[in-house]
């Protein structure tokens, strides 16, 4: 079994266990107030309730202390909001920064909104300037500003340039805890400063060489180090072309850099390559399945990120956008078949087989979107291949409509023994696919060129287009060749 599958089944167990002892809990709770005491015996039962309740929030609390925060989060997640904010009771508050981060967006407000002043503050506090960035936004006003003034002028500094840059910027992801030396030294003397030290900052494969005003001059991998002469000196088994970024690029760029160069971490520098911090394949990691999310659920006409367990007018508040602008397509649509009612009634078998029509071209188009937007995405698709892009979904879509549309075709003659409704339908099926190809590339390039999301809604766009072009030309020339 891989680590993976292992990881996902104790995780798997971990959150029936939590459940297990949170419905004990629920269960002992509910008997021991229904039985019928005495009043002479309230006092043991007050005193066996409160056994049984420190008992199992024992369990529970033991059995938090032993789980990473990023599978406590998970748990929470899974949670209903009561069951969710009785677990966050039995949290160690040392260890509330750690989870508040690991937690999605939506669940991290539910947690903090159960937090006082004073608790948020001591788990802001327990985090480095490039985590409370992370944290910042969700913080109310207050709790951040006292926050700030905590903070020593160095880590506020670092803190106000973090939420100086964009969300997708490399400076919003970069961070501070990194080891440099100089490049004048030996191996020797930069190992004996890595021993002095005791610990390195997480995911260190690599050390930074900077000069006395602290500009880059390359970095010195670790495993260089450790197969090299201990007598040479940094400059000479340094790497001085190393991969580095400016706090401005755009994040997307730089993953694909991780993933071109297989990069653990990188330098960002600013414009007088003077070290500020470094960018890791754990930021990059989860800017990525982030990214991956968001555009699922743009996809599906989501705004927002969902809190599984959120109320239903905020459930209501995320999905009602698209649905309004599905609810106009689809009105678009029936006129559409509203125009061609005569030619319905005459040949009933129109309607029938209008969907089918409609459906083929709306995966189709939804196909060609995938691949533009994702061409997009890895930066694949510029203004020099275009033509040539727009050539090969069209050849694509052609050969498609040909090869279904005769079988469809065939099915059709042979249900309704009628060749020239089979004729029809393979036409239809042609030029809809034709058009889906046409709209799949058009509409995420004019979304991207005019700076929003391609990801976003276009499948609906493309659905809208698809349906409406589809009926159009299945009964429009259903209505020339047959009626």
């Amino acid at each position: 079994m891989s680590d993976k599958q292992h990881t996902k089944e104790s995780l798997s167990e971990s959150l029936q266990q939590v459940i297990s002892l949170l419905e004990k809990h629920k269960l002992v709770e509910n008997l021991v107030h229904k039985q019928g005491v005495p009043s002479h015996d309230l006092a043991k039962q007050d005193l066996v309730e409160l056994l049984v309740h420190r008992q199992n929030l024992s369990e529970l609390q033991k059995k938090l202390d032993a789980l990473h925060p990023a599978d406590v989060a998970h748990i929470l997640e899974a949670l209903p909001l009561e069951d969710r904010l009785n677990l966050w009771e039995l949290v160690k508050a040392d260890r509330d920064g750690e989870i508040l981060l690991e937690v999605a967006d939506s669940v991290r407000q539910s947690l903090i909104a159960d937090m006082d002043s004073q608790e948020l503050l001591a788990a802001a506090e327990q985090l480095d300037a490039d985590e409370l960035a992370d944290l910042a936004p969700d913080l109310p006003k207050d709790v951040l500003q006292d926050l700030m003034d905590s903070l020593d002028a160095h880590n506020r500094e670092r803190l106000q340039s973090t939420l100086s840059y964009p969300e997708d910027a490399v400076g919003a992801h970069m961070d501070f805890d990194i080891v440099t030396i100089r490049e004048d030294i030996t191996l020797e003397v930069a190992l004996r400063y890595l021993r002095r030290l005791g610990t390195l900052p997480e995911l260190t494969d690599k050390l930074f060489v900077v000069d006395r005003n602290d500009i880059l001059q390359g970095v010195l991998p670790l495993k260089r180090m450790v197969v090299s002469d201990l007598e040479a000196n940094v400059v000479d088994v340094m790497a001085a072309d190393s991969v580095k970024f400016h706090p401005q690029d755009i994040i997307d760029e730089a993953a694909q850099a991780f993933e071109r160069y297989d990069l653990v971490t990188a330098p960002v520098v600013d414009a007088n390559n003077k070290l500020v911090g470094r960018i890791t394949v754990d930021a990059v990691m989860d800017f990525i399945r982030d990214e991956s999310e968001s555009d699922m659920l743009s996809m599906a006409g989501l705004r927002d990120e969902e809190d599984f367990f959120a109320s239903v007018w905020k459930s209501v508040q995320n999905r009602w956008a698209w649905l309004a602008i599905n609810l106009m397509t689809a009105i678009l649509a029936s006129r559409v078949i509203g125009l061609f009612e005569g030619s319905i009634e005459k040949i009933v078998a129109l309607a029938a087989l209008m969907p089918i029509v409609a459906g083929i071209g709306g995966n189709s188009g939804n196909q060609t979107t995938t691949m533009i937007v994702r061409g997009l995405a890895l930066g694949q698709i510029s203004a020099h291949n275009m033509q040539s892009l727009i050539k090969k979904e069209m050849g694509v879509a052609l050969l498609n409509g040909l090869l279904w549309g005769s079988v469809l075709g065939l099915i059709a003659y042979a249900l309704y023994s009628n060749y020239q409704l089979g004729l029809v339908m393979m036409s239809a099926m042609t030029l809809n696919l034709l058009l889906a190809a046409v709209m799949g590339v058009v509409i995420p390039l004019r979304m991207h060129k005019s700076g929003r999301d391609p990801a976003v809604g276009t499948s609906v766009l493309i659905t809208a287009v698809t349906d409406s072009g589809g009926f159009f030309i299945f009964l429009g020339l259903a209505t020339i060749f047959l009626i």
